[in-house]
């Protein structure tokens, strides 16, 4: 089978018209939403900054509140596992479900679950899953991987999710997007009834209480984690908070950052299973604490990229992942925050083109909620795989620098430079390069070299 690059599925991107009207309409309209919220939030900035510093405190001290929030899970009647890597995480899931002989499970919204492909694995062994977050639902139906962390199915259009809905459940085309939710809405019912298992993922948790945070805007979430018998919940090792306290510091700039809301429409706190005389909720509470990659990054110089808390304000700003979407990553975890987790989690080396997917223009670090500084880390991981880099890239970085020491030799090349892209066209910009910088004029237009440079301007000002 052909291996599909970064690069190809770019360029694939590019000409995809539809996906990019999609994509960009939606993610600008979140964006938009996200900057009214940030401010109508009172003091925003210094609560970012006391949102940052929980973050920094408690993956400081990510040991001792691993232990304590494990001790208060176990306090409140869940069972704690812990899964060094995906495999792991994933075996724990099968060994629950073997236990209890599932036959179908039902998931809300979960990027952990993505990232370990848990319900690949699940179908091996014959148990069904079924997504619930109508998102998740729709990529599912589809057969594709999620595009977006928050919005999994963004660079779909209505008719495309019409038409979706109308080959695989028969229902009546229409382009009423209430419509198409109440039909799924009949569909997923059922599955809630009669479901084994109700797998989740983990917003936050609750260190000192044991406390598990979802929040979503739509109601699958309680019902997955509550109607039945059996609830795992898989999160990332880095998800915790210290308390009740700090979460509130958090939700206050979740939901405005991802969605423009001041606070989403569920906002779940469960703790512990059912117990003797409450009428809802699962009698097993399986909580699965997952590293896969996590500790290492930990130990490393982008620890910070652990602060992050999914947001995907950074995803919605972000101008090259709005021209190609989240599928060309290859990744669960796409935009900024993707090009710098992916290669943290699973390789510098295999994801080497992530980090260079950015123009570095640090909008991902203006609206970060915690103020991740995403473009030093995209530098850094650059630096680390330069050894990967085209030779023609490492030749002519070479000589740029040979050029950029010397004013001399910098000066004449910028006066052949100038000459050289004059002679090319009678207009300012050159519609046509060649190989290997053809790759930007292939869709945009390059500008010729100013007539004068900024030097030559500013010495012709000072002497006027």
């Amino acid at each position: 089978m052909t291996h599909v690059t970064f690069y190809d599925k770019v360029e694939d991107a590019l000409h995809d018209d539809q996906m990019r009207g999609a994509l960009g309409r939606v993610s600008t309209r979140l964006a938009e939403m996200r900057s009214a919220a940030m401010a109508s939030l009172p003091d925003a900035d210094a609560i970012r900054d006391r949102a940052r510093l929980i973050r920094a405190h408690t993956v400081r001290k990510l040991d001792h509140y691993l232990s304590q929030f494990a001790d208060s899970v176990e306090r409140v009647g869940g069972k704690v596992h812990w899964a060094a890597s995906a495999e792991e995480a994933v075996q724990i899931v099968l060994d629950v479900a073997r236990s209890h002989n599932a036959q179908l499970v039902v998931k809300s919204k979960s990027m952990v679950t993505e990232e370990i492909h848990l319900n690949h694995a699940l179908e091996s062994i014959g148990v069904q899953v079924i997504e619930s977050d109508l998102g998740e639902y729709i990529i599912q139906l589809a057969g594709e991987p999620p595009s977006h962390i928050i919005a999994p199915a963004i660079h779909k259009t209505k008719a495309q999710i019409a038409q979706l809905l109308h080959e695989k459940l028969n229902m009546p085309l229409t382009d009423d997007p209430t419509t198409m939710a109440a039909f799924a809405r009949v569909k997923l019912r059922q599955a809630f009834l009669t479901a084994d298992i109700g797998i989740s993922g983990v917003n936050f948790g609750v260190a000192d209480s044991g406390t598990l945070v979802t929040v979503t805007n739509e109601g699958n979430g309680r019902m997955t984690t509550s109607m039945p018998r059996v609830h795992i919940a898989l999160m990332g090792m880095e998800r915790l908070v210290p308390s009740l306290d700090d979460l509130s510091v958090m939700l206050q700039v979740l939901a405005r950052s991802a969605t423009g809301q001041k606070l989403s429409v569920y906002t779940n706190l469960l703790t512990g299973a059912r117990r003797a005389g409450e009428p809802d909720g699962p009698d097993e509470l399986h909580v699965i604490i997952v590293d896969a990659g996590r500790a290492k990054i930990l130990a490393g110089e982008c620890a910070e990229i652990l602060y992050c808390i999914r947001c995907s304000a950074c995803v919605n700003v972000c101008p090259v992942y709005r021209e190609i979407g989240g599928h060309a990553y290859q990744s669960v975890y796409s935009g900024p925050i993707g090009a710098v987790l992916t290669p943290l989690l699973w390789g510098v080396d295999e994801w080497s083109n992530l980090p260079h997917a950015s123009s570095l223009c640090g909008a991902c670090r203006d609206v970060c909620p915690v103020r991740i500084d995403l473009p030093r880390m995209l530098l850094q991981l650059r630096h680390e795989s330069e050894h990967k880099n085209p030779f023609w890239i490492k030749a002519g970085l070479r000589v740029y620098r040979e050029f950029a020491t010397k004013p001399t030799l910098f000066k004449f090349a910028v006066g052949f430079a100038r000459g050289a892209t004059r002679l090319l066209t009678s207009t300012d910009w050159l519609q046509r390069l060649p190989p290997p910088i053809s790759g930007w004029t292939r869709h945009r237009d390059f500008p010729v070299f100013a007539k004068k440079t900024f030097s030559e301007m500013l010495k012709t000002r000072r002497s006027n």
